[in-house]
């Protein structure tokens, strides 16, 4: 076992080890090719120019197109295939060995999606990393915040501890490098992160026994100061960044990305969507990136008209799940603290923790709902209709064991599917929303519900979920990123809507479902 000293001269290491990273974007990098090629539609998938690698200096490059695209017959997809490489084709469509059951199938799979550190090219969007890591699969061809947690269950059944170790050093770096964990590893991702999951992970490592929490405290506490910074100037009922200050006093949270221009990976879609509203299109971009923050990208969670993206406030909304996570983050903080003698900065993190919990309790718990909801600050309401982050209370154990006893309910009467734990009440079309079911989603209500005495119904939402996962591999040999939940398992397909097609693979399915198969068989 590394003591916190040995970690952290690890750590440092890597730090000198990988080389400091441009991080310029496609968008900074490219300026106005990067709009033609986004604007014209050279690639059917916005991500695939954004993840190309140029064949020569970028400088070059732009100079190049800025001479010739004045030139007639200028022809700018062959100019892009002649000055840009684009992404390797994904290798996730693995076809599983004749007789391999399921669980047997997703041990294969760990090899293909995962990804070495010394495949990170200059001059592209990849920011580098120390340690080998998993990708999701398909067109997700770097690593994921929220998403890694999600896979990293699986990998510990797995036995794959090294990977475990590895991408929690990973992530611990991107923390010491940039601040916080971006969305992923590329440099379009830096304005905004993800669901913080980091502690998740890092108690992952303590409960196998292939760490200590308290080896990463420096990181968890410098990602705790990028979620809250500028809270310690907010009057009631200003917001900053990420912080809300609610009329009371109470402190909460929200999602948000420091840029309010098209997400570069998806830059037509952006400005598509922005021209569908009647607001200043860098309020709709705004929006759009905080909800890619939140992982729900895209649901009517986020929206004021819930069959109309344009109408996206995910700013204006405090999110159950993001401050389940930080009440874990400042508990986590204080027991590590306290251990390690600094009892001072142990109290501080405490009384942050008991703050967040009765601001929880006050403005997100509705008790005519018997659920947590999200609450709108700007128009001082609970966001309606009911949404799986309503059990991350549950989860991390902020609920009292009545609130549980209530969400419980809810959850049976509201969002169970025949095939698992569903995602919303609304069918929007988005991919987060019905009829759509998501391996962290059923996991999350899994573990909340497991911790809070509802053995039971945590064992009908697992074989249920198996039911779907295993239905489809039968037919198709495949995991994928998301799933129908429909009455029949043996009619399961692969879940629709979102902005790109169904992707196989994939990280967390692969990690959530290896997870529940301890003890249990599933036909393959």
């Amino acid at each position: 076992m590394e003591l916190p000293r040995v970690a952290a001269a690890r750590r440092e290491a890597h730090l000198a080890a990988v080389a400091a990273a441009d991080t310029l974007t496609p968008a900074d990098r490219y300026q106005e090719l990067f709009v033609a090629v986004q604007m014209e539609r050279v690639f059917d998938d916005g991500k695939t120019f954004v993840d190309a690698v140029p064949r020569g200096r970028p400088l070059d490059i732009l100079e190049q197109y800025r001479a010739d695209v004045r030139r007639e017959g200028f022809d700018l997809g062959a100019f892009v295939a002649k000055h840009f490489a684009p992404p390797a084709a994904a290798s996730s469509e693995y076809i599983a060995a004749p007789g391999r059951s399921l669980a047997e199938h997703i041990d294969d799979l760990w090899p293909v999606l995962t990804r070495e550190p010394t495949s990170h090219p200059p001059a592209s969007s990849v920011l580098a990393l120390p340690e080998p890591y998993v990708v999701p699969g398909g067109r997700f061809r770097e690593i994921y915040y929220w998403d890694s947690y999600f896979t990293m269950l699986g990998l510990a059944e797995s036995g794959r501890f090294d990977l475990v170790r590895s991408m929690v050093e990973d992530f611990a770096f991107l923390i010491d490098t940039y601040g916080h964990v971006p969305n992923g590893n590329r440099t379009y991702y830096l304005g905004r992160s993800q669901p913080p999951v980091f502690v998740l992970m890092v108690e992952l490592l303590a409960e196998h026994g292939i760490g200590e929490t308290a080896e990463f405290l420096p990181q968890l506490m410098l990602e705790h100061r990028w979620w809250t910074e500028g809270s310690d100037r907010l009057r009631p009922g200003e917001v900053r960044n990420h912080c809300v200050r609610l009329e009371d006093g109470s402190l909460l949270n929200r999602y948000w990305d420091r840029s309010d221009a098209p997400r570069e990976e998806m830059y037509l879609a952006d400005v598509l969507t922005a021209q569908g509203s009647r607001r200043p299109s860098h309020e709709v971009y705004r929006e759009l990136r905080a909800c890619a923050a939140s992982g729900w990208d895209f649901s009517s969670r986020w929206c004021a008209d819930p069959s109309d993206l344009s109408s996206i406030r995910t700013t204006k909304i405090v999110p159950v799940d993001l401050n389940g996570l930080l009440l874990q983050l400042e508990a986590v903080i204080a027991r590590q603290s306290d251990a390690a003698g600094d009892h001072g900065t142990a109290q501080h993190y405490r009384t942050l923790a008991e703050h967040r919990r009765t601001a929880i309790d006050r403005w997100l718990w509705n008790d005519d709902a018997g659920a947590y909801l999200d609450f709108d600050w700007e128009l001082a309401a609970s966001r309606e209709p009911l949404t799986t982050a309503t059990v991350m209370p549950l989860f991390v154990g902020a609920a009292s064991p009545m609130q549980a006893d209530r969400v419980a309910v809810a959850l049976r009467d509201r969002l169970l599917r025949p095939g698992g734990i569903g995602t919303s009440e609304h069918e929007s079309g988005e991919q987060w929303d019905k009829p759509n079911g998501w391996a962290p989603l059923q996991w999350l209500a899994i573990a909340g519900l497991q911790r809070y005495g509802h053995t039971d119904f945590a064992n009908e939402i697992t074989e249920r979920w198996l039911q779907t996962v295993g239905a489809l591999y039968r037919r198709e040999t495949k995991l994928v990123e998301k799933y129908t939940l429909v009455p029949d398992p043996d009619q399961t397909f692969g879940g629709g809507g979102g902005e790109y097609p169904l992707q196989d693979g994939f990280g967390w399915t692969n990690g959530v479902t290896r997870h529940l198969l301890r003890g249990r068989t599933v036909d393959g």
